[in-house]
């Protein structure tokens, strides 16, 4: 095992990342040692990174512990970005304490958009939880891993497009899938597989690029990109208006009788302008 230890710039609440993350039943999370593992594929090769908290919000600084060194370089790149320590989240909350969702800012300072640890299970997974509530969303991905996934030393590792491509419908629907999702999980894992669709490709492009390549697929409509987008690719500006979450928040944080309209959504938009995905996630944050 090597060891490396990182400093990033403050605020960062890693706590807030524990607490999130552990909303999952895939993920290892443990609170009191404030550490976490994040299952990687890095060419192919899966790799457990533990992650533990050695610092404070206002002095954040982690001791990151892998195997193959000889793959230390991609690791650490990897998790830069997944985690966001490559960016300040300073003028984000800067920005925010000028809005209404000052007070969440507050109290959520320091909580990092954290992404999924790879762009193809992430779309999979934005498609599992279609339309389900999400301790139903997380059951159905929990189940579809531990069929058809890798456990490595009590991680549990996602399985690759090739595995679920070769797969029939039924087999999925044996795990209640229904039909219709048994498809569009099948289908898209064969694109991928196939080479037909390039996920790696699309963190290269602009999210209209992103949208234009994706919604022609069946199974994948607005929501599942921007869900896609966000967790996946870390896009900062994204406001997903039509989220029913989403809108339970605002309805919360304005006090209003009923939810607001698509009308009200697409001006608080407007009026908080920079860093939407943070706005999003806080929000999500202030009702979970």
């Amino acid at each position: 095992m090597w060891q490396q230890r990182i400093e990033v710039e403050a605020p960062y609440d890693f706590s807030r990342v524990l607490e999130r993350l552990a909303q999952d039943p895939l993920a290892k999370v443990d609170i009191e040692k404030q550490q976490l593992v994040i299952p990687l594929y890095i060419n192919e090769t899966p790799v457990a990174v533990f992650v533990r908290s050695i610092g404070t919000k206002q002095a954040p600084a982690f001791l990151v512990e892998a195997q193959y060194e000889q793959l230390k370089e991609a690791i650490l790149s990897r998790l830069f970005h997944i985690l966001h320590w490559d960016r300040s989240l300073l003028p984000i909350h800067e920005h925010f304490l000028q809005t209404e969702l000052r007070e969440i800012f507050r109290e959520h300072e320091g909580t990092p958009l954290v992404l999924e640890p790879d762009l193809y299970f992430c779309l999979i997974k934005c498609i599992i939880h279609q339309q389900l509530h999400m301790k139903v969303a997380y059951k159905m991905t929990e189940r579809f891993v531990k069929t058809f996934g890798r456990e490595i030393d009590g991680i549990w590792f996602y399985p690759r497009p090739e595995q679920i491509a070769r797969l029939s419908y039924d087999e999925l629907k044996a795990l209640q899938f229904s039909q219709k999702k048994s498809e569009y999980i099948i289908d898209i894992s064969r694109l991928v597989a196939e080479g037909k669709l390039a996920l790696d490709k699309l963190a290269e492009a602009t999210d209209k690029e992103v949208m234009d390549t994706l919604l022609p697929l069946r199974g994948i409509g607005p929501w599942t990109v921007q869900n896609f987008l966000l967790f996946g690719l870390g896009r900062p500006n994204l406001f997903p208006k039509a989220d029913i979450g989403l809108q339970r928040a605002v309805q919360k944080l304005l006090s209003l009788e009923t939810k607001p309209s698509m009308a009200q959504m697409e001006a608080l938009s407007k009026r908080w302008g920079s860093y939407l995905s943070y706005a999003s996630l806080y929000l999500w944050r202030s009702i979970e």
